[in-house]
This record gives C-alpha cells, sequence and structure tokens, in this order.
C-alpha cells in the first residue's frame, strides 16, 4: 500500500512537470516562483482526478488548452498538431493526430480545475503588489459586466438562451459575466457566470456571488448601475469604500444634506420600503434603516461615495479615482477581442464554462508577466501593451532552443516593456465605423430554413431580377 501511495506521488509529481514547463518562463525576481511554488501547486494537486497514464493526462490537457485558447487558430486540431510536433521535436514518438483523445482528455478535467487556478493566481498576484502600485496603500477593485456568445447548440440555448427578441434560430445562447479586476495589475479576480435572461441573472445577483473576494479596506468603483442602497449595505457592511457614478433613477439634490462644499455635500438615504423580490423578509430586516453617502459632482458627473471627510479625499481626488474604472472596460476587451472570449467554441455548457476558465487562467498568466516586466523596467503594469506581450510570449514560447536562464528571462521581460500604451485622459471616440460592411442581409431564421427556400426559390438577387 505504500509502495502504491508512492508511485502515486511520484506520477503526479511527474504529471506536473508540462504546466510547470508552459509557465516557468514566467517567473522571475518579484514574482519568483509563483506558479511553481506549493501555495498554487498544492491546489492544482488537489483539483487532480483520478486517473489513469494517458497520452493527455490532466496536466498534459490543461497546458494544451491553455496554448489553445492563446492560439490564433484556435481549433482541436492545431492544438493536436502542435503537441505531435513537439513529441517528435523532443524525441518521442508522434502519436496520432486524430483530436478525439484530446477532445475526451477535455471532458475529463474537473469543472473548476482552470477557475480555480485563474483565482488562486489573481490572489498570489494580489499578495506581492508592491506598495507603489496601490491607491493610498489600499487595493482598488474595478467591477463590471460583460456579455459572451457560444455555439447555437441545443444544450446551450437550453442552459443560456438566446436574446428573447430574437427569432429562434436566428441568435447564438448569451451569457452574462460580472467580474472584479484590480486597478493595480489588472488581473481577473474573480468572476461569476449565468443566463443572459432570467430570475437572479442580473449584474446586481451575480455580483452578490462575488462579495467573497472584497475584504475590508478595498476600495470598489464601478458605474451607476451598482449604486442602490442594497449594494452598497452589503460592501460598507464588510468595511469596503466604494466610488460610483449616481444611479440615473435617483434625483441628487445638492440643497439637501450637510454642505461640504459647492456641489458636494453628505446626505442620508433610507431604505426602501418595498422589498425586492429575491430578497427573504429575513434578509430584508438586516439591512439598515439608513446610510449616509458623499455625493459630490465632478465635471458632468456626479459620483457617491462612502469617503465622507473632503479634507481626507477631495472631489478632485474622487474623480481621478473614477477615471479609472475605465481600465475595467479595457481589459474586458483585452480578455474578449486580444484572446477572442467574446465567442467561445464549446457545444455543451459544461464545456464552455470550462473554457471560460481556462481564458481566466490564460490571461491572468499573461498579466503576471506583465507585472512582472514592470517591475523590472520600473513602470507601473497598466503602462504596458497587453496585446504586445501575448505576441511576444506566443513567439517566445515557440523557440525550443531558449532556456530559463537568468539572462533569457530578463530578455523575455524587456521585450515586453519595450511597447507603452499612450497616456491619454479624458480620450473621446465616436462610436461609428468608417468602412461600410458587405451588402448582405441579416440572417432572421435557421440555416436549414434558408437554404430550403434558396431551393425552392433562388437567391433574393435572382429573385428580385
Amino acid at each position: 500500500m505504500h509502495e502504491f501511495k508512492a508511485q502515486s506521488a511520484r506520477r503526479q509529481r511527474r504529471l506536473k512537470k508540462p504546466v510547470q514547463k508552459v509557465v516557468t518562463k514566467a517567473d522571475s525576481m518579484v514574482f519568483s516562483n509563483l506558479l511553481t511554488s506549493p501555495e498554487l501547486l498544492e491546489p492544482l494537486e488537489a483539483l487532480l482526478p483520478e486517473f489513469r497514464e494517458r497520452l493527455y493526462p490532466p496536466t498534459v490537457t490543461l497546458a494544451m488548452f491553455w496554448r489553445q485558447v492563446l492560439s490564433a487558430d484556435g481549433s482541436c486540431q492545431n492544438a493536436v498538431n502542435e503537441a505531435i510536433v513537439n513529441r517528435v521535436l523532443s524525441g518521442l514518438g508522434a502519436g496520432s493526430a486524430n483530436t478525439g483523445a484530446y477532445c475526451e482528455a477535455r471532458k475529463r478535467l474537473p469543472q473548476e480545475m482552470a477557475r480555480a487556478l485563474a483565482r488562486q493566481t489573481a490572489a498570489l498576484l494580489n499578495a506581492h503588489t508592491p506598495e507603489g502600485w496601490l491607491w493610498r496603500g489600499r487595493h482598488v477593485k474595478l467591477v463590471d459586466g460583460t456579455t459572451i456568445l457560444m455555439p447555437d447548440t441545443a444544450e446551450n440555448q437550453a442552459r443560456f438562451p438566446q436574446h428573447g427578441r430574437q427569432e429562434p434560430g436566428a441568435g447564438f445562447p448569451i451569457a452574462r459575466l460580472v467580474g472584479v479586476i484590480s486597478l493595480a495589475h489588472g488581473a481577473l479576480l474573480d468572476v461569476a457566470m449565468g443566463p443572459y435572461t432570467g430570475k437572479g441573472t442580473g449584474e446586481h445577483g451575480l455580483f452578490r456571488e462575488l462579495l467573497r473576494g472584497l475584504v475590508q479596506d478595498d476600495v470598489m468603483v464601478a458605474d451607476g448601475y451598482y449604486a442602490s442602497y442594497f449594494l452598497i449595505a452589503a460592501v460598507r457592511a464588510l468595511g469596503v469604500d466604494f466610488v460610483f457614478e449616481q444611479h440615473g433613477g435617483r434625483d441628487t439634490d445638492f440643497r439637501t444634506g450637510e454642505k461640504l462644499g459647492a456641489r458636494d455635500h453628505v446626505v442620508t438615504w433610507s431604505k426602501p420600503k418595498a422589498r425586492p423580490a429575491w430578497m427573504t423578509v429575513e434578509q430584508y430586516a438586516s439591512y439598515p434603516e439608513e446610510l449616509t453617502v458623499r455625493e459630490t459632482k465632478v465635471r458632468e458627473k456626479v459620483l457617491v461615495t462612502s469617503f465622507l471627510k473632503p479634507c481626507a479625499v477631495s472631489r478632485r481626488d474622487l474623480g481621478q479615482l473614477f477615471l479609472q474604472r475605465w481600465n475595467a472596460e479595457l481589459d474586458l476587451r483585452n480578455i474578449k477581442d486580444t484572446l477572442g472570449m467574446g465567442r467561445l467554441s464549446c457545444k455543451t455548457p459544461a464545456m464552455a464554462e470550462k473554457e471560460l476558465g481556462v481564458y481566466l487562467l490564460a490571461y491572468n498568466l499573461i498579466r503576471l508577466l506583465m507585472a512582472e516586466a514592470a517591475v523590472q523596467a520600473g513602470v507601473l503594469p497598466r503602462r504596458l501593451s497587453f496585446k504586445h506581450t501575448v505576441q511576444v510570449w506566443i513567439a517566445w514560447s515557440q523557440r525550443q532552443f531558449l532556456s530559463d536562464a537568468p539572462e533569457d528571462l530578463a530578455a523575455l521581460f524587456g521585450l515586453i516593456a519595450q511597447v507603452r500604451v499612450g497616456n491619454r485622459p479624458g480620450r473621446i471616440e465616436p462610436r461609428a465605423v468608417k468602412q461600410r460592411p458587405k451588402p448582405f442581409p441579416r440572417l432572421h431564421t435557421t440555416r436549414q430554413r434558408a437554404r430550403n427556400n434558396i431551393r425552392l426559390h433562388g437567391h433574393a438577387e435572382k429573385l428580385r431580377a
């Protein structure tokens, strides 16, 4: 029995190497060994399922899945082709180019494996964040929501129905995401996923699942959608400060309350008389009867905050902090457009959620590279280009002759730090495109029905002729 356990332990240590090989180049000085430390590998070991010796054991499969979402060609065939080429270059047998074994291996991955590793990576980044990256020594957490699409299959439609205004077969399953992002280093600390419509699937409902990620002395920054009485009460109960834009449904009268300055006052909000449908009577009774908040106008926006003393946090400070909220929009664009998470490729809800976890892990690992490059270059991570980092890492990881020697790692981080993003405060761009789209109409029915119509009547151009 003891011999069996020893063999199992040796096998698990050996199977960790593929993941270590993928991420080891991300290790250096300040963030040294984060991803190969016991802090991360022990949770990885705990998440490993029971398995037999296979061509694609769990850690190998996860590493391939991770590289697959970073690849421009995100197909399973490309992932398998890269694996067999690497095996040949390593002196091993090529194996089959059939994707069946790899796809089955992806199905066997534990549901929470990638997302748990993504959260752990972000937590380690948080724990090692230099003091100079923080806002007044405090972590600022940006909260925002977005949506993603997935393949139009019956399983996906049942779990994540398409938009209600679309005809059946004319849309795609759509999921809503709400994420908590670190302002300091840009990592996605946690995310909640649910259907686009339905009870408890709004941004508030999903955000309540993420309250566990907020800790005392954090500062939360979000748009006006989050400036609700019950959400503010929940955040303040955790000892978290906040800066929100005023909700559009609430009137602000600066003639009332305790005047602090021009268009700056402290007011008291009363608990809404109507109990929300999602809230029990006991939960409603547990909320305070009143909240004291500060409302202040900065430029054209009215901000709501828990920073009540202007001598400690001025209007100018609040305005500058709230401007940083735009980074959440940029970060979501990076993960959806640059990495390609805006449209998932898996055809079942379970696999779609695994794919989401792998995207989050890939995103946070790229943020880890940027954090180390920023430390060595002496700049803030927000000054570095995310897309440039992805491009450099993909090109770098494909070079078999490069080592993990300190000089090679220094060269990698130096390349990442070369491209800086512009400092463009107050940038305004029109929400319009100059290039005209191709003159094809929208598809308002299923493809099968459209094909049948073409067989019967020909293409629309022929009908008009």
